[in-house]
This record gives structure tokens, sequence and C-alpha cells, in this order.
């Protein structure tokens, strides 16, 4: 399994898309003017306690405060506003906290209005950016990640990543961080941890307590509320370093700056690796050189095809998502409907996994797959589903199929889901239709099964199109239809047609009746 990290700067974003095995699995973007990242931490303003809510709504520079529950205060949240004061008025030095005297926990079911008041001053940490019309999501029990471990100030608890499944390796790492925790802090061991030694977690403890103690030493410098005193690091670095491993055959940019930047964070995580991160220098954009494009623009659709002529129906509600799984005009006469309706639902399990991680879909989501008579099979999808969604990093919950078929996902929505406009101008009448990539996708899957039935072995095969899409066909070197020769052995006469509709497509043999598929 290769994968690549691909990065395209605009002068207001950045986006960046994860490959694995040269299809596109993740895309993020980050946006220059985005102030309100998961990860940032604020000295922020209690606006106002809502006891019907037990929250509190806090200004943080947002044009809607954010929103602060009391079980998001956390239970050292005393021990915080007291080393906060303490700290901003330069009664404490000791940022690393070994000499601090904590206050006692805060009561697990109390209150927000006897906890914290009006116009109190607090630090936050974004827990969810904000998403339409709502604020961020807030949280007052700081952490900090690195790419080993995430630090927690004012804890004693050393936790581990529920991924690593090895007993021997969980204990080994636990051991070793146990007896490199610094006073004060907690830690959570994360996944990636697993085989490191102790000067490599040892390493990443000492970067994240120097963030720490960057962040103590602005609380003595603020004089306006609300303030921002540590920003996650720059997506890139932040991406690399959730997801970086040795799997990794190429990151490619194209901006210089952010090369630089890049080979000088790979090289304090996995300086063997530095040679991997390479400038991209063409006429041709980045993205189409990666075919990232043409992956963007057939997966981001209302339908999503498949395999084997199957496709998803992806719809989304104001309370969920909701995707259907269709097989299509797929047909297979050497197997029953149960066999051919398995093959199809683990087709689509394998490319819903992928859809929720590229679209970043968050909240509930109900799948509705092809009904299966088998019981075994429906645990066999369930597992394969699991499994695929096994490398999903986003927090998940999968629920075994209802009575009805149905596949239950709640998935932790963090950030604003990405959603990318895939439909153009219809160039026939006033409207938009699907981008034209989309109906060459089509035309190569009935093509496909055009080919394979033996009642169309003599057959001529005349495609009949819209003059633009004939003129794509016909275009490049190698055109689309030299490849369908190399590939059928077959010259594809290629008829334009000015009367069809800009997406309308038949494969005809030469007394025009329409092929088989």
């Amino acid at each position: 399994m290769n994968k690549e990290l691909i990065i395209r700067s605009h002068s207001s974003a950045v986006d960046f898309a994860l490959l694995k095995d040269g299809k596109l699995i993740e895309l993020n973007k980050e946006v220059e003017d985005n102030n309100f990242s998961v990860g940032d931490i604020f000295v922020g303003k209690v606006r106002k306690a809502m006891p019907g809510l037990n929250a509190a709504f806090v200004n943080v520079g947002h044009d809607k405060d954010g929103f602060l529950h009391y079980h998001d205060l956390g239970p050292k949240f005393s021990s915080l506003i007291k080393y906060i004061k303490q700290v901003s008025t330069g009664k404490n030095k000791d940022y690393f906290l070994k000499q601090f005297r904590y206050e006692k926990d805060i009561e697990k079911d109390g209150n927000v209005e006897e906890t914290i008041s009006s116009k109190q001053k607090i630090l936050v940490q974004v827990v969810k950016e904000p998403i339409s019309t709502k604020g961020p999501r807030l949280s007052s029990e700081i952490s900090l990640a690195g790419r080993f471990m995430v630090l927690m100030p004012f804890s004693d608890r050393v936790s581990i990543s529920q991924k690593i499944e090895d007993r021997s390796e969980k204990n080994r790492l636990k051991k070793l961080v146990q007896s490199i925790r610094p006073k004060g802090f907690g830690l959570i061991i994360r996944t990636v941890a697993k085989g490191q030694k102790v000067a490599a977690l040892d390493s990443d403890i000492q970067q994240l307590l120097t963030r720490w103690k960057n962040l103590s030493a602005k609380l003595k410098q603020i004089d306006v509320y609300p303030t921002k005193v540590l920003s996650e690091i720059d997506r890139s670095s932040s991406i690399l370093r959730d997801i970086f491993d040795d799997n990794f055959t190429g990151i490619h940019v194209d901006d210089a700056a952010m090369e630089s930047e890049i080979k000088d964070y790979i090289e304090t995580i996995a300086p063997d690796k530095k040679s991997i991160v390479k400038l991209y220098d063409d006429h041709l954009p980045i993205f189409e050189k990666f075919g990232i494009e043409r992956q963007i623009k057939s997966s981001f659709g209302k339908t999503v095809s498949m395999q084997k002529g199957a496709y998803l129906v992806i719809e989304h509600t104001e309370a969920l998502h909701v995707i259907d799984v269709n097989s299509g005009n797929r047909s297979n006469r050497s197997k029953s409907q149960e066999d051919t309706a398995m093959e199809v639902n683990l087709i689509a399990a394998t490319e819903i996994a992928r859809q929720l991680r590229l679209r970043d879909m968050g909240g509930i989501i109900v799948i509705d797959f092809i009904d299966l008579n088998s019981n075994i099979n429906r645990k066999k999808l369930f597992e394969h589903f699991r499994e695929e969604m096994s490398s999903d990093r986003t927090k998940h919950k999968i629920l075994p199929p209802s009575r009805f078929g149905l596949i239950q996902i709640t998935r932790q929505r963090v950030r604003p889901e990405i959603n990318i406009k895939t439909k153009e101008p219809n160039p026939n009448v006033n409207g938009e239709v699907e981008a034209p990539i989309v109906i060459i996708d089509k035309i190569n899957t009935e093509l496909s099964k055009i080919t394979k039935n033996k009642h169309n072995q003599k057959e001529k095969i005349f495609l009949h199109v819209h003059p633009f899409v004939s003129a794509y066909l016909l275009n490049g070197t190698p055109s689309q239809r030299l490849k369908w020769y190399l590939e059928y052995k077959k010259w594809i006469r290629i008829v334009p047609r000015h009367a069809y509709q800009y997406l309308e497509f038949r494969f005809l043999n030469k007394d025009r009746r329409r092929l088989r598929t």
C-alpha cells in the first residue's frame, strides 16, 4: 500500500489530497482566515450562563459566541482558573506545575451558574469549528496533541489508544510513559507510538511542554479579551502528524515555501523520509497531474458510480445523511440473487467508508444496503464494513443491521462538511448538468459491459454522442478512442449528434439497433 499527500496552494487556501494506491481517500482545505480551527486555545470572556442548558456562551471573537457545556469544564476547572490568575499576575512562574497546589474538583453534576459568572475570563479550547449558524464548541479541558502523545495539564492519568491491540505492546508503552511523565500532566499514548523507543517519546513530550510554556507566558501579556493564546499547528503539519507512517512514498507540493516547512517538520518526526518531500513545478496544475480533479468531479455528486455498474445515491437532509445502495443494471447469470446482492454490498461498504472520510460527513448516517436473506451474509457485511471503517480517524460508532436491514452510524462532526459543486452550466438549455468527466465514466462502464457480452463479438460498435463529448473522445495523444482500442481490441466509431442533449449517448450497431449490455 502506497500513500501520497498532494498539496495545492492558492492565494487564500491550501488543499490537501491524500491518495492511497492512487485513489483519493481524504480531502482537506485550510483557509487562511480561519481563526477557529480545532485545537486553537483562547482566553475568552463569559457572556452569560444558561441554567436551562447547564452551559455558558463565551465570547472568543467569532460572530457567534462559543458554546461551553458544564461537562466540558473538566473536573480540574477550579485549578485551571487558579493557575490563570497566578500566572497573569506573575505570582506563578513555574509553568510546569511541579509545585502547583490543586483546588478541589468541581462537582460531577453541578450547575454552570454556580461555577462560572458573567464577564469571567476563562481558558477554552475549540473542539468543534463553527458550523452553519452555530458558533464554535468549546472545552476547558485543555489538551495539546503531538506526534506520539497528547499532553493534558492538571492530570495524572496515562491512557493508551484502543487501536493498539497487542497487550504486551500496551504494557511496554505504559511503563515507558509513566517513567517519563512530567508531574502535573497526564498523557494519552497515540496509535502511531506503537514500536517507538523512549527517546522518541520523551522528545515528543518535551516539545509539548514547550508549547504549554509558551501558552502560559502569553497569559501575562494579555490586555485585550478575547485573545488567542495558542494556535493549532498549521493544517499541513497537523495532517502529517496524524496520518504519516512508513507507507508514505511521496509528498508533493506546488509551493516552495511550504515545501521547505514540510521538509523541516518531516525531519523532526522521520528524518529518513525527508527525501519523499518534492516540489512540483510543471505547467499542468498539480491536482490535474495526479488525477485528483477527475476523482473529485466523479466522487462528490449526488450519485456515485462504483464497479460493475453499481452506484450510490447520497442525500443530505437537515437531520441526517441517507445513503442508498443500488445494483444498477448489473447482472450475472452464474450467481444467485443473494450472491449478486452480497457482492454489490461489499463493494458499496468499501466505497461508503471512503465517501465518509472524503466528504467528512458527520452526525447521523443511515445506509440502506441491498436486502440480504442470509444471517451469515448480513454478519459478514457488517464485519467487512467495520473493517473498512477502522482506518477512519474520526470518532464513530456503527450499529448492527436493524430489522429493516439498515445500518446506522454516528460520526463526530468537528468542522464543516466538505461540499463541492460538481454540476456545470448546461450548454443546451438553462440549468445545470453533471460534470463532463461523469459522462465519460458512464460511457466507459457501459462499453466494458458491451464488449464482454458474447452477442456483440461480431458487431461493429458506433457511439452516438453530443459533439462536445465527441471532440473530447477524439482529442489528445493518445485519445480516449485509442485507449479503448488498446484495451478492448475494437475500433469504436464515434458519431457526433447535434440533436442529443449534453449527457445523452447510445451504443448502436451498424443497423442502428442498441447493443446489449
